[in-house]
């Protein structure tokens, strides 16, 4: 099971460096992250990653959907996914096989931003505590919001669509705790823990709590579960 995990990992991987697609991806991110990390420093003389940890989530509203729109659904416009189907492989291991390599892609991205406070690292005392829980909670709400575009892209065979599905439905989860004042007592602490910016703030701020943990590893659980299930029901037609 591993050894076919692995593989398509690595397949989906290298896919992702044979156009300038994720070049482009990369560097826009780069400069995004840079932009705000150093209007802080610049603007407003500080020497924190607040504006960073800040607006990183909602980059990846775009990010995420952007790198996964194409995962399954151009397998299925291409009619390679019945060919894939076919092999001794399970879905799941297809889904977890994409899923990683699009892990891959996206850590290298938040790993690639640290080369900014190590290069003010002398200008300012760092909280270390918090840029461990920013970091931390920028790579789960990633995985996050990667589950959810791969989850959009298994459901059609339109890269666009899937990229606008996925998109939609990032947003709604990051919204959820803006909306509170609608609804009053417990059913807005429900959406409240619903709501992906309330758990990232929170890992933000350097505070790791296991609640935390254990939204964002049920998100990714239950939206790659979803996708697993829509690759299934081919079976069904």
């Amino acid at each position: 099971m591993a050894q076919n995990i692995w593989t398509i990992c690595k397949k989906e991987f290298k896919s992702y460096f044979n156009s300038p697609a994720a070049y482009i991806i990369l560097t826009l991110f780069l400069l995004l992250c840079g932009w705000f990390f150093f209007s802080d420093f610049f603007i407003v003389n500080q020497a924190n990653l607040r504006g960073l940890f800040g607006i990183a989530p909602f980059i990846f509203m775009f990010f995420a959907p952007a790198i996964t729109m194409r995962l399954i659904a151009e397998e299925k416009r291409a009619g390679t996914i019945e060919v894939l189907v076919t092999l001794p492989i399970k879905d799941s291991e297809i889904i977890l096989g994409k899923f990683l390599a699009a892990f891959f892609l996206l850590s290298i991205a938040v790993l690639l931003t640290v080369f900014y406070p190590l290069t003010l690292s002398g200008s300012g005392n760092f909280d270390f505590g918090s840029i461990f829980g920013g970091y931390l909670g920028l790579i789960l709400t990633g995985c996050c919001f990667l589950s959810v575009g791969l989850f959009s892209s298994s459901l059609t065979q339109n890269q666009i669509v899937a990229f606008i599905l996925g998109f939609v439905i990032i947003f709604t989860l990051m919204l959820l705790d803006k909306v509170l004042f609608f609804f009053p007592g417990i059913l807005g602490s429900v959406f409240q823990y619903l709501s992906v910016s309330y758990h990232s703030s929170n890992l933000a701020r350097g505070v790791i709590d296991s609640r935390d943990l254990i939204y964002y590893f049920s998100i990714v659980f239950f939206f790659l579960l979803l996708a697993v299930k829509a690759m299934e029901s081919r079976r069904w037609r």
